[in-house]
């Protein structure tokens, strides 16, 4: 059980409309995420994407979501788009992590874990944690076609507590399920994308007013 002076963070990703930030700041989101992998149907290219990190007031923190750019590549886009912190979501290793941190000018980066049939317990994530333990946190998601945003859930069950405290949880969840992973898990954030979608890379407003109340809900138990 959560402390009373402690709150799962929410992180809205796949943002791509003015409108779409604008209604998850005034929910009170903690991050948003852009999505810079082109093949994404969530794909944001760099113009629009400043315009959207210009919409984000203080202390909202812009993560900027890559899978497998290069470091010219992301030292471009951090120069047009101020974001917070980097997700790195494709094959990226631990020291190629650091060297794409290092052309983003130092910033904390996020390193995403897709857990598929092929983990079968606990001591793959702490493997996989022990080998990351620069980044900022680890972003545990399910293995999909496509690098995430496939709506799938993995086995929470596999996640042990010591990742928990430093994870970000995505895969699959929506406003149905996000309070059973909460009290299941106990994560630092969660991280949800398609499950406030009405369409592959369209936001639902009220899919995403549900999800954060659900939160909400779910940390005052």
């Amino acid at each position: 059980m959560k402390s009373l002076n402690t709150r799962t963070r929410i992180k809205i990703c796949g943002l791509s409309q003015p409108a779409d930030v604008d209604h998850a700041v005034a929910l009170g989101v903690d991050a948003i995420g852009l999505v810079f992998y082109p093949p994404s149907p969530r794909f944001v290219d760099l113009a629009r994407a400043a315009e959207l990190a210009r919409r984000v007031p203080p202390y909202v923190s812009v993560v900027g979501l890559f899978v497998n750019a290069t470091a010219g590549e992301i030292a471009r886009t951090v120069e047009a788009v101020p974001l917070t912190s980097l997700q790195f979501h494709g094959d990226e290793t631990p020291g190629q992590c650091a060297a794409l941190a290092a052309a983003a000018g130092h910033r904390p980066y996020l390193r995403a874990m897709r857990i598929g049939p092929e983990t079968k317990d606990s001591g793959d994530l702490l493997q996989f944690a022990n080998a990351y333990t620069v980044a900022q946190g680890l972003l545990l998601d399910a293995l999909v076609e496509g690098y995430g945003g496939g709506g799938k859930v993995f086995d929470w069950s596999l996640i042990p507590k010591d990742i928990a405290r430093r994870a970000v949880l995505s895969g699959g969840l929506n406003a149905h399920n996000v309070a059973d992973a909460i009290r299941q898990v106990t994560p630092y954030a969660v991280d949800v994308s398609s499950g406030v979608e009405a369409s592959r890379g369209v936001k639902d407003p009220a899919r995403m007013t549900a999800f954060v109340h659900a939160v909400r809900a779910a940390d005052a138990e």
